[in-house]
């Protein structure tokens, strides 16, 4: 079974965030469990904790189909100790916060290297910033996004989320999700049918199914290969409606969580409607 959702608002509390999956037909969603464009946050109190759980339950939606996202200021790769280690422990306490609110997840960029160091080195960092970060915490899966190649950003190669799964001690808490719009703009083809084959056979034998623990649905403005990050409705962009629709009926993509980024929240369950409707 497929299960579509969006990366909702948890504006005034983390607890609004199910109500506002309910609103759009959501089966599943994401979240920010803080404020993503700064480092500190005010820790979760009982009251935020209770609603979120009370909220949770009336959304019939299970924390499995839940993939809260990281800040975006967090670099687990960054070429400077210190900077790295600030990242590092800012993750620490977003998985802290996942496990306070029986979050099995946390999505995440692998990091960057600035271009100060080479993209081993990066990956080395980001491989090792990983592993402390489970010595740490229990109980959630730390789920690897393939990026777009922007900038510095590594995570574009299914070679690279490769690399960092090999280097992680306990391969059990470690997963990925894969963005469509990333996947298309880094060079994977998805748009026919037999491109499509072509780039999810290669993810298998390279990353392997058995990682794959969410997905991110979006088009894409840019052309494939372009290695910019923009994306856009379904439908709308440069992927087109196909692979969305080979996507709704490929069973390697049951139940994990589906999530729509695309640009106009206004349009989501409309969104997700057509994607069930493609379902055969």
């Amino acid at each position: 079974m497929k299960y579509f959702g969006a990366h909702v608002s948890a504006s005034g509390g983390v607890y609004n965030a199910p109500l506002n999956a309910i609103k759009i037909g959501a089966k599943a969603f994401a979240l920010f469990t803080k404020n993503q464009r700064q480092w500190n946050a005010k820790a979760l109190d009982n009251k935020t904790i209770d609603l979120w759980f009370l909220n949770l339950e009336k959304s019939k939606i299970e924390t499995k189909h839940i993939l809260p996202h990281d800040s975006y200021l967090i670099n687990l790769g960054h070429p400077d100790n210190e900077a790295r280690e600030k990242s590092l422990n800012s993750f620490i306490e977003e998985v802290q916060r996942c496990e306070i609110l029986a979050l099995d997840k946390l999505n995440f960029h692998p990091g960057s290297h600035l271009r100060e160091i080479s993209e081993d080195e990066c990956l080395d960092n980001i491989s090792d910033s990983l592993n402390r970060v489970l010595d740490k915490t229990s109980g959630v899966k730390l789920v690897l996004e393939n990026t777009a190649g922007q900038g510095s950003n590594l995570g574009y190669k299914f070679e690279h989320l490769a690399y960092i799964i090999d280097k992680i001690e306990d391969k059990s808490r470690i997963g990925v999700c894969i963005d469509t719009c990333h996947m298309f703009t880094a060079g994977y083809d998805i748009r026919t049918k037999e491109t499509y084959d072509k780039t999810w056979d290669e993810f298998g034998k390279i990353v392997g199914f058995e990682y794959l623990s969410g997905m991110h649905i979006n088009d894409s403005k840019p052309p494939l290969g372009a290695k910019v990050d923009r994306h856009d409705s379904l439908g709308a962009g440069q992927i087109g409606w196909d692979a969305f629709r080979f996507l709704a009926n490929d069973s390697r993509m049951n139940d994990i969580p589906l999530i729509l980024e695309t640009i106009d929240e206004s349009i989501w369950a409309q969104e997700i409607e057509t994607l069930y409707s493609f379902i055969n």
